[in-house]
């Protein structure tokens, strides 16, 4: 007899003869004489005044919304049963790998339900002590550790906390000994690492305060400062960036680890970057350039004697390793340390050794070399998924990294790489039966004849007849690749009898640069093009049908969710766009938004680019007396990389748009910004609340 899944057979008995709800009664929106001019051509914005994050009447328009949302929301009789289930699987302890400083090993861990994982450390044998506790920085777990390095010595610390969610940082200095803060707060900083000189003080980024609202407000111009231990931020040296001929929007410091060097990263675009060095052993140091022009990516790796090592994919696509000497470090001297090969490079180093991770169609293969260029050994991961880590400084005698894959909880490893030898360092206990599942990869025809893989995961006993519950997630932009990870809240969808798939569409960098280039400016359609493709796939095979298949994607992600939605409406019964950049006109007028200009091009590069944007930009392109899927737009109030009016508008406009029953909602959540930092009660109670509605949407009234 043929098995089907539970959440399969409510669906064939409940949504056949599913009456279509009532139109919801949304919040009137008020519409505004708005317009900008592109070339000639007057483009409507009526829903503009949004994009003020410090007015009245955009937080009262919030809270009306949100009213709506969560009524909705309330309604949905297994919302509370999912939240539960999420948390059930979420609480499990999760211990990081360790790493030393001074005389401490420091780790994180999360006892499972912890808002923010805590920073423990030990001296030897002793047992473990708390460092510190970010879940003390705030009543309500949304001030975050958003970064932490330690000096030389390891003697002194600086941590960065974010509020909110926001990319702007405070940064702390502590006394690691004592753990008291030694001098005052650090304000205003943002896209910054921290990198110690000695015991002296540390390098970090910022920008000017914009202004307007700092959480909207364009910031076009990085620096590199030097702050010194026990002087006032007001006097800290501008190393990179206060020339207007340096106008760069990314800026970074990093200093080697023998301390002799700092490397500058320079770029006006998320794409492409200018490398410099200073050697800070000499007391009247230069910046020297190492490669200028943003034609390519390079980032140093280590210097040993005189021989620097880059990871660059100057005149390499899929990238290499180079060497050069550090007196003379121009491109005309590189000579290649670690060739390119057909498969797209990722690089690490510890140990005294480097590690080389390949990307074989989005599964891992790492390989040990030493500082000769000698390839020692493959290192033999546990299966097929994603390897991670390798890092460490050069003297350490074990390494650290981890293995996962969408049915693999990410497991930590100790290796030894003398030897080569690995052994389970850290196992997370989760309350998950990975033999219940199975994850294949599979290749399907986009609409041009590329090839494009793509993973799906689900229970092994699915049946396959078209009526299995589906989100289809993507990306698709800046050179960013979906490897196989395990995710809490995946395996909660799996649970309830859903399939999950993740296809690597162009835009990514699974295929190197030319693989992300075809999914940018003027060949972004084609990652959309990609996505409604695996979206057939998906059908076509009997996974699912439009009825139970939910396309679902954050920031860039959320914009191709946006404009798929859009184009195919009819092939989707609910579309989850996150965080998305849904006004692809201004996107670049808000933050740092001009920096993806290398993905998207700008409405005001020309005439033929402002048209080609106009012609999938999300919020341009939904026309009223279309019946749209049911959607869940999610933002936050405190995102300042994608601003939530680009939500905001989008939502307004879709309630507006709508002509089918199908509810098209926002959730708005309040201090919290693009996701980084998020406290776990908040993020599982999102999660329950996306799974409620979409599973609601596919016409499921109840939940075993």
């Amino acid at each position: 007899m043929k098995k089907i899944s539970f959440l399969s057979m409510l669906i064939l008995i409940m949504a056949c003869n599913e009456k279509k709800a009532e139109r919801l009664d949304y919040p009137v929106t008020k519409k505004a004489d708005s317009t900008t001019t592109f070339f000639g051509e007057t483009v409507a914005d009526p829903y503009r005044w949004l994009e003020d994050d410090l007015s009245e009447e955009t937080a009262a328009w919030v809270d009306a919304q949100n009213k709506v949302t969560f009524g909705y929301l309330d309604q949905i009789p297994y919302r509370n049963t999912i939240a539960q289930k999420l948390e059930k699987i979420w609480n499990y302890e999760r211990i990081s790998a360790p790493f030393e400083e001074g005389d401490y090993t420091y780790f994180t861990k999360n006892d499972g339900l912890q808002n923010q994982s805590v920073v423990y450390r030990k001296k030897g044998e002793s047992e473990a002590e708390v460092f510190l506790d970010p879940n003390t920085f705030s009543t309500d777990g949304t001030t975050s550790l958003a970064g932490l390095s330690f000096s030389k010595s390891g003697k002194l610390a600086a941590y960065s906390i974010s509020e909110g969610g926001s990319d702007w940082r405070k940064v702390i200095v502590i006394n690691t000994e004592t753990k008291a803060i030694i001098e005052d707060t650090l304000t205003d900083i943002k896209f910054s690492g921290l990198s110690w000189r000695g015991e002296e003080g540390f390098y970090y980024s910022s920008y000017d305060r914009p202004d307007g609202s700092q959480l909207s407000a364009k910031t076009d111009q990085h620096k590199l400062y030097f702050h010194k231990i026990g002087t006032p931020q007001t006097t800290d040296m501008v190393i990179y960036g206060d020339k207007p001929e340096q106008k760069r929007r990314y800026v970074g410091g990093s200093v080697s680890e023998d301390g002799r060097f700092l490397f500058i990263n320079a770029a006006i675009s998320t794409a492409g970057n200018e490398l410099y060095l200073m050697d800070l052993s000499k007391s009247n140091a230069t910046i020297v350039p190492v490669i200028q022009g943003f034609d390519y990516e390079t980032s140093p790796l280590d210097v040993s004697g005189n021989t620097l090592y880059l990871f660059t994919n100057h005149n390499a696509p899929n990238k290499r390793v180079v060497q050069v000497d550090v007196n003379a470090p121009g491109v005309e001297n590189w000579q290649d340390f670690i060739s390119e090969t057909e498969h797209v490079l990722g690089i690490s180093k510890g140990g005294g050794y480097f590690f080389a991770e390949y990307m074989k169609d989005a599964i891992s293969q790492v390989f040990q070399y030493d500082y000769q260029g000698n390839r020692l050994r493959e290192i033999e991961l546990p299966g097929v998924g994603s390897a991670g880590g390798f890092g460490g400084k050069r003297d350490v005698k074990t390494l650290y990294y981890s293995f996962t894959n969408y049915i693999t909880p990410g497991t930590t490893f100790a290796f030894n790489p003398e030897n080569g030898t690995s052994e389970v360092y850290q196992k997370p206990k989760v309350a998950f039966d990975s033999d219940a599942y199975t994850s294949k990869q599979v290749f399907y025809t986009s609409k041009d004849g590329t090839r494009v893989p793509m993973i799906i995961t689900h229970k092994k006993d699915l049946v396959l007849d078209g009526t299995n519950p589906t989100i289809l997630y993507g990306y698709g932009g800046f050179n960013v690749s979906l490897t196989p990870s395990f995710s809490i809240v995946n395996a909660v969808w799996m649970e309830m009898g859903g399939v999950y798939a993740v296809p690597n569409l162009r835009g990514g960098g699974e295929y190197g640069r030319k693989w992300h280039d075809a999914g940018t400016k003027m060949q972004k359609q084609n990652v959309f093009d990609d996505f409604i493709a695996a979206a057939a796939y998906l059908i076509d095979n009997q996974y699912t049908s439009p009825d139970y298949l939910a396309i679902r994607g954050g920031s860039n992600g959320g914009l191709l969710v946006g404009a798929t939605m859009a184009q195919r409406p009819e092939l989707f019964a609910v579309a989850l766009p996150a965080v998305g950049v849904m006004d692809m006109l201004r996107y670049h007028t808000f933050t740092a938004g001009a920096g993806w200009a290398y993905d998207y091009g700008t409405a005001e590069d020309s005439q033929e680019m402002f048209a080609y944007l106009k012609g999938y930009s999300p919020l341009h392109n939904l026309k009223e007396g279309v019946a749209y899927p049911a959607t869940l737009v999610t933002t936050a109030d405190h995102d300042d990389r994608v601003v939530p009016a680009h939500s905001f508008k989008f939502a307004a406009t879709l309630q507006q748009a709508q002509a089918g029953a199908a509810p098209t909602l926002i959730r708005i959540e309040k201090n919290a910004g693009h996701g980084a930092g998020k406290p776990v009660s908040k993020t599982i109670a999102e999660q329950a609340d996306v799974f409620a509605f979409t599973l609601y949407n596919m016409g499921i009234k109840t939940l075993e």
